[in-house]
C-alpha cells in the first residue's frame, strides 16, 4: 500500500493539512481560474525533510461563500442595524507536493 503525501501549509494567516489530490476552500488569492499557485511556506511533511518543501496547487474557481446575516439591536432605545456579508474564497485542488 502506497502512503499518500501529506503537508501543512500557511496561506492567508491560516494552517491546512493537504494531501495530493485534495480539494479545499482557501482566503481569495489574486489569481485566475485555471492558473497554478506554488505555495512555499510549508510547515511540515510526513516522512519528509521541510526545508524547500512546496506545494503545487490548481485554481478551480474564485467566488463568494453563502451570505450571513449581522443584526445588533438595543432594546428600548430603538436602535436596529441589519447588515450582511459574504466572504470572497478561491477553490483550489492540490497537485504535486515536493522537496
Amino acid at each position: 500500500m502506497q502512503q499518500v503525501m501529506q503537508a501543512i501549509i500557511v496561506t492567508g494567516g491560516k494552517q491546512y493539512n493537504v494531501s495530493e489530490g485534495d480539494t479545499l476552500f482557501i482566503e481569495k488569492l489574486d489569481v485566475n481560474a485555471g492558473d497554478s499557485v506554488v505555495f512555499d511556506q510549508v510547515l511540515a511533511i510526513v516522512d519528509g525533510v521541510v526545508e524547500g518543501a512546496k506545494v503545487d496547487a490548481t485554481v478551480v474557481k474564485n467566488g463568494k461563500g453563502k451570505k450571513i446575516r449581522i443584526f445588533k439591536y438595543t432594546p428600548k432605545k430603538g436602535y436596529r442595524k441589519r447588515q450582511g456579508h459574504r466572504q470572497p474564497y478561491t477553490k483550489v485542488e492540490i497537485g504535486k507536493i515536493s522537496f
